[in-house]
């Protein structure tokens, strides 16, 4: 991969933006990403809040440092696990097949996997990726995605190819 990949990390969570709830599952995140060689530039906890996720998201991946911005919390069915809808609200395409690969995944360790309503696409240049809040979770998921991550950025910075059909 040409450059460093450039991450946002966007921890979804009411208690942990009120300083009531330590964000382990954020730190994993940074921890899993530079096991891959990303660097993790912005980070913020925010509440569970469909504007201000919309809002986040779209600033973020508007600024054009950002390749990934992965975000972990409310991914579930509670009426506050907005997540999903706000991160459709602003997306340019969905990447169904990273979603399902997680769902996929999850649903080795526990039957619950299948209520997740996590999303993955794009806007602009950038992946957006929906995260469980679990740190389990995060682990899991993420992990699945790691080994394809490097080429879906090469391919959206345009710099990957592919020989012409047929």
């Amino acid at each position: 991969m040409t450059g460093t990949m450039q991450a946002g990390i966007l921890t979804l969570s009411d208690k942990g933006a009120r300083g009531q709830r330590a964000d382990t599952s954020g730190a994993a995140i940074r921890e899993l990403l530079q096991s891959i060689g990303v660097a993790a530039i912005r980070y913020e906890v925010i509440p569970d809040d469909h504007h201000r996720i919309a809002a986040t998201l779209r600033e973020w991946a508007g600024t054009g440092d950002l390749d990934v911005i992965i975000t972990t919390g409310g991914t579930g069915l509670s009426p506050r696990d907005v997540t999903p809808d706000a991160t459709i609200s602003v997306l340019d395409y969905l990447v169904p097949g990273m979603a399902e690969a997680m769902r996929a995944e999850g649903l080795r360790h526990t039957p619950m996997a299948m209520l997740s309503r996590a999303v993955v696409g794009v806007r602009g240049r950038t992946l957006i990726i929906n995260l469980p809040g679990s740190e389990r979770g995060v682990r899991q998921n993420l992990a699945v995605l790691l080994p394809v991550l490097p080429h879906a950025i090469e391919t959206l910075r345009a710099a990957v190819e592919h020989p012409p059909a047929g």
